[in-house]
């Protein structure tokens, strides 16, 4: 992970935090997920950035494709994957989420959003240097 004054897609980034702020504009903090995952899918329509939701996303191991899958909320842009939260507090098992999420679909960029809190949206942003340059397709399996 790396943090810095890099900042891939941060356009991007802005763009859609703003979609966020806004949806916590109108709702406030502590409603349940699945409505602050549809408010924004709709704000994000309504300002016009691509996004897609609840993806499936087959793991594999060795070439092999496994059983289990991940499903994350969002991805924004194509480039950004997106996992929302409406917790008390954000632990590390949700930041490893989004983080294996990002490894998966080797996505360099990743938002943790949190609108539990009343007052404000609590957010991270993640960076993966090491996908920044990635060519590979990001839903078939690794050539390893």
């Amino acid at each position: 992970m790396s943090g810095g004054n890099d900042k891939p897609f941060a356009q991007e980034g802005y763009d859609f935090m703003a979609a966020v702020f806004e949806v916590h504009k109108v709702l406030g903090g502590g409603l349940g997920e699945e409505i602050y995952q549809q408010s924004l899918q709709v704000e994000l329509g309504l300002r016009g950035i691509p996004y897609d939701k609840k993806h499936e996303l087959l793991v594999y191991y060795k070439g092999h494709q496994l059983e289990k899958k991940y499903i994350p909320d969002l991805y924004v842009f194509d480039r950004i994957v997106v996992e929302l939260k409406s917790v008390s507090a954000v632990a590390p098992e949700h930041e490893a989420q989004l983080i294996n999420y990002m490894r998966i679909t080797r996505r360099p960029v990743g938002y943790l959003v949190n609108f539990g809190p009343m007052k404000r949206v609590e957010w991270k942003r993640f960076v993966c240097s090491e996908y920044l340059e990635s060519t590979e397709n990001p839903l078939e399996p690794p050539l390893h």
